[in-house]
């Protein structure tokens, strides 16, 4: 009788996927899009931040702070206000990335992972997906929720569909930030501090819900450079909605949907590997 030694590289995440195919790793990132999707039909309250939360933002702003706010240069609020309601959703939903990486890796899963033939970074890739596509379910429910309290698009289809796509993007790229923060946080709980610490002062310190001309001087300089600002207007101005950013001389609010890619490309370049390189050094502890 013989004895097999199994090593780590003929069980673990650095064996050969499928031969080693493309169609192997779109197979590996499939199959983790697919858990974190059946996660959520499991528990759908996981989806309250972007399918009730967006519906009590839209009444709460629209009916209760709406009266009050004045644009200037004049508009409709509503129209005004829903880039941001979309931005604010989506910028605070990521948060959801960490804690769901954070869990995965304090559960044990990322180590149940390991012994299976599958490409290492799937599981990155994967969560991500998911994230991408309760972005775009948010989306829907934000764009509906609008259209009944009032908001009316001044471009055409083409146009309001590349605002939509502008802030999905944006929020694509934030969830590799969320990524690199739950594959570094101590605990699930404190991926979470994440999005009060970091996430809730990057929306509301923008032009998403107000404009920054009544900010005092040093915090309108820093909304106006706030990459939630950019996306904000530039998703205006696809839309053909009120931008009182665009009579502000900085550059962003000048070239808010080149500035909204720019900040979108720079953050996936540095956070994505960042993420993996992380990721790799968690599962080889």
């Amino acid at each position: 009788m013989t004895t097999t030694t199994l090593t780590p590289t003929s069980v673990g995440l650095d064996r050969s996927r499928s031969g080693g195919s493309v169609f192997g790793a779109l197979a590996d990132i499939w199959a983790m899009t697919r858990r974190n999707l059946v996660h959520i039909a499991r528990e759908p309250m996981q989806l309250s931040d972007v399918t009730i939360q967006p519906v009590l933002f839209t009444v709460l702003f629209v009916y209760i702070f709406g009266g009050a706010i004045a644009l200037p240069g004049g508009g409709s609020y509503v129209n005004y206000l829903l880039a941001g309601i979309l931005a604010l959703n989506l910028v605070t939903s990521v948060m959801g990335t960490a804690v769901g990486l954070s869990t995965d890796l304090h559960e044990g899963m990322i180590d149940r992972f390991r012994t299976l033939p599958m490409w290492r970074s799937a599981v990155l890739v994967g969560r991500s997906m998911a994230d991408l596509l309760t972005s775009l379910l948010c989306a829907l429910i934000v764009g509906l929720t609008g259209l009944a309290v009032g908001w009316r698009p001044g471009a055409n289809d083409i146009s309001v569909l590349g605002g939509f796509a502008l802030v999905i993007f944006f929020a694509y790229a934030l969830t590799w930030i969320a990524a690199c923060v739950g594959l570094n946080a101590k605990s699930p709980e404190s991926a979470a501090s994440f999005g009060f610490i970091v996430l809730f002062p990057l929306a509301f310190v923008s032009n998403a819900m107000v404009p920054t001309q009544h900010m005092p001087g040093w915090l309108q300089a820093v909304a106006e450079w706030n990459p939630v600002s950019a996306v904000c207007a530039g998703t205006r101005v696809l839309w053909g909605n009120p931008n009182p950013a665009g009579a502000l001389h900085a550059w962003p609010m000048q070239h808010p949907i080149e500035a909204s890619l720019i900040w979108s490309v720079v953050l996936i370049g540095l956070a994505a590997p960042l993420a993996a390189h992380f990721f790799r050094r968690r599962t080889t502890e």
